[in-house]
């Protein structure tokens, strides 16, 4: 244990999936062309008046609920004035004082052990544009078609602890936002972005150390090895008599250290105001109640569900729920053929390698995938009737990627139906004994795992289609003797 705590705060923003941005008509859609997704509105033009999209309100209610925030009845928009070329208007609308969402948490599990992290609030605002830098040349370019990209800001309060609690914390806040259909989570394309706040005090002290933000955070590795190398950082500093800088510190991921990027600033330094071309936001009991009707299933929910419906472990509940689609798949394959457990397996194992070696891990429709519930499923009913041996199973799986054929049929095309028949098997096993009296010696004298060789030597035999089990049974039976 080192002589320093580390306190931990998460700031998330999360770009909405509505078609158009939050004050203007314009799309929302990512990877258009550069500034073409742009009006006069987006671009702060003089005289033009924002006009509030309403979807964004039901989404920052949807994700309130979610994550079991109180919805104010009353909420405010404000004005955060700062000069960058991203943006603008010279300020970003978004909420201050009166956020449309307080307090809240999310449940976490580390280790065995669960925790609460408890949230700060929610709040509404628009996103800015993206600066493009062109290692060619002295320029820089600006992207204007995330002006207006509306956003949820997610606070936690400074609860976290170590670099694995915030991940946690992340894969379920992302979870949550995928099965509400809100965000779709993406952080290589910047829809899911952090800001991860930290700062380190001596163990046993209440009073908070000064706090360091951390950007460019693109992915979990990103936040956790980022934290990690952060306290590191900020601890060896005041071993060593240094004050720890009120500052803003961008993550290089090749180099896997925080660079200073510029002084921090506090709230006052934003200026912050009412913005006076926004009514106060009201939002009604009765909004909240549709809403809050229309909820989907939730991933905490669905994860309980598969542990009591399908007597599925803990830690097969956790990873198959932590992805709506993981779950939608798994649910499609047991609906097909019923052995959850096996499903399960089949879908964290090979299913989930081949989804993340194709980098379709940030796709969210099965669609898209190379393999479909139904052949999983026929592969599994082979492997229950003993028509395959579980090693063949994988061969198959192989052949099924971007096929339309069952399993049944690759089996029966490429004649893999595993061999059960006793008198076969029985035959090769005195192939395989046959002047090996030594070794059969060696098991009769009490050499047990002799028993796996003369297996192995009868699966190679058969080139694999041998029924391990039966082979098992007949060799135990034969060396018996």
């Amino acid at each position: 244990m080192t002589a320093y705590e580390p306190v931990i705060g998460l700031e998330v923003h999360a770009e909405l999936l509505t078609n158009s941005k939050i004050f203007c008509g314009c799309s929302a859609r990512f990877g258009a062309e550069p500034n073409q997704n742009t009006c006069p509105l987006c671009l702060g033009m003089p005289g033009v008046l924002p006009v509030l999209n309403r979807q964004v309100v039901a989404f920052a209610i949807k994700a309130g609920i979610a994550i079991h925030c109180d919805i104010q009845p009353l909420s405010r928009w404000a004005r955060k004035n700062y000069f960058y070329p991203d943006l603008p208007k010279g300020y970003q609308i978004s909420q201050f004082e009166l956020p449309i969402c307080l307090g809240g948490h999310i449940d976490i599990n580390v280790d065995g052990e669960s925790r609460s992290i408890a949230l700060t609030r929610i709040h509404m605002e628009e996103d800015t544009g993206k600066n493009i830098h062109d290692a060619h040349s002295d320029s820089s370019l600006v992207d204007y078609n995330r002006c207006g990209v509306p956003l949820l800001e997610i606070v936690s309060e400074p609860e976290i602890r170590t670099p694995a609690e915030a991940g946690a914390y992340l894969r379920k806040l992302r979870a949550i936002l995928q099965y509400l259909e809100v965000c779709d989570g993406n952080m290589e394309e910047g829809s899911f972005r952090c800001d991860a706040n930290i700062s380190v005090r001596p163990r046993g002290q209440k009073e908070l150390g000064t706090k360091v933000e951390i950007k460019n955070l693109n992915s979990f590795r990103s936040v956790e090895r980022a934290i990690e190398h952060e306290i590191e950082r900020q601890g060896k500093a005041l071993d060593a008599g240094q004050t720890i800088a009120q500052e803003t510190r961008l993550w290089d991921a090749d180099r896997e250290i925080t660079r200073s990027m510029r002084s921090k600033e506090d709230s006052h330094d934003y200026r912050y105001f009412p913005e006076p071309d926004l009514l106060p936001l009201e939002v009604s009991e009765e909004w909240i109640d549709r809403v809050r009707a229309e909820l989907p299933e939730l991933p905490y929910d669905r994860e309980r569900r598969f542990r009591d419906q399908y007597d599925l472990p803990a830690y097969d509940a956790e990873v198959l729920t932590a992805r709506k689609d993981v779950a939608d798949f798994f649910e499609a394959v047991v609906s097909e053929h019923d052995n959850p457990k096996a499903a399960s397996n089949w879908v964290m194992g090979e299913l989930l390698r081949v989804v993340r070696d194709r980098k379709l891990d940030q796709e969210l429709v099965i669609a898209s995938w190379p393999v479909t519930p139904a052949q999983i499923a026929g592969l599994i009913a082979l492997i229950d009737d003993a028509t395959i041996s579980g090693k063949i199973a994988k061969t198959v799986f192989e052949e099924l990627l971007d096929s339309d054929q069952t399993a049944a049929a690759v089996v029966e095309s490429k004649g893999m139906s595993q061999v059960s028949d006793a008198g076969a098997l029985e035959a090769a096993i005195e192939e395989v004994l046959a002047g090996q009296d030594d070794k059969i010696a060696e098991y009769r004298s009490g050499k047990e795992k002799m028993l796996g060789f003369f297996v192995g030597q009868v699966m190679k035999k058969t080139q694999g289609k041998a029924n391990p089990k039966m082979v098992n049974q007949l060799l135990r039976k034969r060396l018996a003797g």
